[in-house]
């Protein structure tokens, strides 16, 4: 069943003043912006070589068309997310909306590798607003429980379904129209988005208490979290003992304890430290933060896999990534009945289990001699278990949090899932790359193949771990 078909099938309690169907277009707009998010993600990886041949990047700089949107998302995600609460929702939405497809315009009409990587950045800030406040519009408009449960399911489905468009779009416009195709999509995109965000989305509720924004909180957790980005993105490209990751590392650390002192004292914080009394909610974080440090990391391993190790074309590349894509997306749904059928802790614990079998299945499919099909029924067991526990995560995030905290919670369990990806990646790669120094031909593939087979394991013994924290939530099931 596509995305809009379970946004139409979506049965919605009454709400006062905002009608069922109207609100199930609501949840089909906010699914696509999700989809924008997970496309944006993938389509600029296929075209990184004809970026650098054409604007003149050298190697070691063009790695920051990536990084430049990795760091600066990471980094603003929690400031997004409160001001959705302080702002309104739909206001930051439609903002997010608009330096999306502004930065987008921007990265196509580059004519400099320095216009380019700070569109990339100005991009990033945009999704780290877009990102929280789609999610917290669906908490805000779908009440906890299984109403709540299924909407989290198709929003998840379409951002899963996002990475596999992105890849392939990112293949066919680069090779059809050029790599400034790839920016110039998010243009149409955001700008219908922004069109529909008008007609469809609710009014933000109007704000009956004085809220102020604390500035203090919000420039020193801005910049803490985009240096701690800075450091774990680039620190085994620059190595990590070079001044320029020590400084920043340094940095991170005094901006992010000075923020707590900040909020600590404040009357009215950005990130209230009594949210971290909410047990589902640092469960949820908890697990976002392990969910991307190990399933995170596996389309990386698979993508060296099958390009570096087998010989997969890009094109290849992004129509073996349909299997992984579409098990996700079942994952999501499926996700959803366990949780209304169950509970959180129980969906989550199950998606976990059945995740790290499939993990550990792809092992058998990581060798020299191996072929794709080798190592497809791991990727679907595997993607059903991350299709499982994403669902399962994000209702945990949301759980027992009041609707006008709902964009600094999202926040939260979002900066997490950055930081998670950036400290797994960091540590697999590292890991898995240990043994390949100087060495060429036949021996590179095998000693690269044995890497992906460690990260593998690696991964899979983290998603174990994790079972402890789904521990932590509600054994009894969600009313």
């Amino acid at each position: 069943m596509s995305t809009l078909d379970q946004t139409a099938a979506l049965k919605v309690a009454e709400a006062p003043g905002i009608a069922p169907a109207k609100r199930g277009a609501a949840l089909a707009l906010l699914a696509f912006a999700q989809l924008m998010i997970s496309l944006d993600l993938n389509i600029v990886f296929v075209a990184l070589p004809d970026i650098g041949a054409g604007l003149g990047f050298s190697g070691q700089t063009l790695q920051w068309v990536v990084s430049a949107y990795t760091v600066f998302c990471g980094g603003f995600l929690l400031f997004g997310g409160r001001a959705a609460d302080l702002i309104g929702q739909r206001r930051i939405f439609i903002f997010a909306l608009w330096l999306y497809a502004l930065s987008s315009l921007a990265g196509g009409l580059a004519w400099s590798p320095a216009i380019i990587i700070a569109a990339r950045a100005v991009q990033g800030i945009g999704g780290a607003f877009l990102f929280p406040a789609t999610l917290s519009l669906v908490n805000r408009l779908f009440t906890e429980g299984p109403e709540r449960n299924r909407a989290l399911a198709v929003w998840g489905g379409a951002g899963a379904s996002g990475l596999t468009i992105g890849s392939l779009a990112g293949g066919f416009l680069t090779s059809a129209f050029g790599w400034p195709s790839v920016f110039y999509v998010n243009v149409l995109l955001a700008a219908l988005a922004i069109v529909a965000a008008f007609a469809i989305i609710p009014a933000d509720p109007k704000r009956h208490a004085h809220r102020k924004f604390d500035l203090p909180g919000a420039l020193t957790v801005t910049g803490g979290a985009t240096l701690l980005v800075f450091t774990l993105v680039q620190g085994p490209e620059y190595g990590w003992s070079s001044p320029a990751i020590i400084a920043s590392a340094i940095l991170a650390v005094s901006l992010l304890i000075t923020f707590t002192i900040i909020e600590a004292k404040s009357t009215d914080p950005l990130m209230p430290l009594r949210l971290f009394r909410n047990r589902s909610l640092v469960a949820g974080m908890t697990i976002t933060f392990l969910y991307m440090g190990t399933f995170g990391a596996l389309p990386y391993f698979l993508t060296i896999l099958l390009q570096n190790v087998h010989g997969f074309t890009a094109l290849q590349t992004g129509l073996a990534f349909l299997v992984p894509s579409i098990a996700i997306a079942t994952g999501t749904q499926v996700g959803e009945r366990l949780a209304n059928r169950f509970s959180t802790r129980a969906t989550l614990i199950g998606g976990m289990i059945i995740g790290a079998i499939g993990t550990a299945l792809m092992v058998a499919g990581a060798t020299v001699d191996s072929t794709y099909m080798a190592i497809v029924p791991g990727l679907i067991v595997s993607g059903i278990g991350q299709g499982i526990v994403w669902t399962g995560m994000w209702i945990a995030a949301a759980s027992g949090v009041a609707h006008d905290e709902q964009g600094v919670a999202s926040g939260m369990a979002s900066t997490t899932l950055n930081v998670g990806n950036a400290v797994g990646m960091a540590i697999l790669i590292a890991l898995a790359n240990r043994s390949v120094s100087d060495l060429t031909g036949e021996e590179l593939r095998v000693a690269m193949a044995n890497g992906i087979q460690l990260a593998f394991w690696l991964a899979c013994a983290g998603i174990v771990a994790s079972l402890v924290f789904a521990m932590m939530l509600p054994a009894k099931p969600r009313g």
